[in-house]
């Protein structure tokens, strides 16, 4: 059985502007927690749902899509 996909990548955006690259496994949380700095800010979902190796590794990279 594989690995499971529970993790979610994601910008976090302030108009058209990434703030900050992350990853996450609750989205509604981590928009709340990164809306404390930035009010007007608000997450980008990249991507589908994957596991948290291969997430780190897209965060390892530069967060690029």
């Amino acid at each position: 059985m594989g690995k499971p996909r529970d993790t979610t990548k994601y910008h976090f955006k302030v108009g058209n502007r990434v703030v900050h690259r992350g990853i996450t496994n609750d989205l509604c949380r981590r928009e709340r927690e990164h809306q404390q700095n930035w009010a007007n800010g608000h997450i980008e979902k990249i991507g589908n749902v994957t596991t948290r190796e291969a997430a780190l590794q897209w965060e390892r990279d530069g967060g690029k899509s």
